[in-house]
């Protein structure tokens, strides 16, 4: 059972060029993550995991968002290897810009 203030929490979703990745954070402390392999302009998203005790809340599809956001900007295409990107990004129609 979650508690009132843990659901008040404020969740920073950042991307981090220098490591290949959006990170998710709490109170600096990250939760979670979304890497990416980058070689050229294909970005392959290899793995995005969230720490057990803040799943569902969102967050992974935050992280993968941030990648696909920025990918968009640097006219990049994702090639989704990670299970829940492809999941995510699979058959839809917002997406097909940026898929590989």
């Amino acid at each position: 059972m979650k508690n009132s203030v843990e659901s008040k929490e404020q969740i920073n979703v950042v991307f981090e060029e220098n490591c290949n990745r959006s990170a998710a954070y709490i109170d600096g402390k990250q939760i979670g993550e979304c890497e990416i392999s980058i070689s050229g302009k294909a970005w392959t998203i290899t793995h995005t995991g969230v720490r057990p005790e803040y799943g569902g809340r969102g967050i992974a599809k935050k992280l993968v968002l941030m990648v696909i956001e920025t990918a968009r900007a640097k006219d990049a295409k994702i090639i989704p290897l990670c299970s829940y990107a492809g999941k995510l990004m699979s058959g839809k129609e917002e997406f097909k810009d940026v898929l590989y």
